[in-house]
């Protein structure tokens, strides 16, 4: 099984992962950025788009990857990673489907004025300019579809640890 944290960047994804693994027997996190870095550390470089997720290797190989990481230990993968375009989703989630992977896709959500005070007060980040300008198509994926294919925990008024105690509890029952 996968446990896809989604959310925009500066949501909590990574920090809310670390805390659902434990909380989840048998399970891992995989950080598919990881993924992206290897991609982007080809060189000569791939075509230039700003996002690594652009390149269609990076969301089959995220699959595979998966794939090959769940054929190997089992369990459940814990993966926080943004993905904002459908498409995208559509291509990952249609992978994992034909490896017969079960998903339980939640997004962390909270309002845009949080959001910007928690990347602008971000202590070990610092305030980041490449995370400010993914609210507004963050805003536009929950409007559209994101909000309708995850399951939304908000976070606006909660800690990570009890976002991971909601995701963890979800996925048990």
């Amino acid at each position: 099984m996968i446990v896809w944290i989604n959310g925009t960047h500066g949501a909590g994804k990574t920090t809310t992962g670390a805390l659902v693994q434990p909380l989840l027997p048998d399970s891992r996190v995989f950080d598919a950025e990881k993924v992206g870095v290897t991609l982007m550390d080809i060189r000569p470089g791939l075509p230039s788009t700003g996002n690594f997720q652009h390149w269609p290797p990076w969301r089959s190989l995220v699959v595979e990857t998966a794939r090959h990481v769940l054929d190997y230990v089992g369990g459940t993968l814990v993966m926080p990673m943004t993905v904002l375009v459908e498409q995208y989703w559509r291509e990952i989630s249609a992978g994992l489907a034909r490896h017969s992977i079960p998903v339980r896709h939640f997004v962390l959500h909270a309002d845009q004025d949080t959001l910007r005070e928690r990347i602008e007060g971000d202590t070990v980040l610092g305030p980041s300019t490449f995370r400010l300008q993914h609210l507004e198509p963050y805003a536009e994926a929950a409007r559209t579809w994101l909000h309708r294919e995850a399951e939304v925990v908000d976070t606006t008024h909660l800690t990570p640890a009890l976002a991971a105690s909601r995701i963890a509890e979800a996925v048990k029952n």
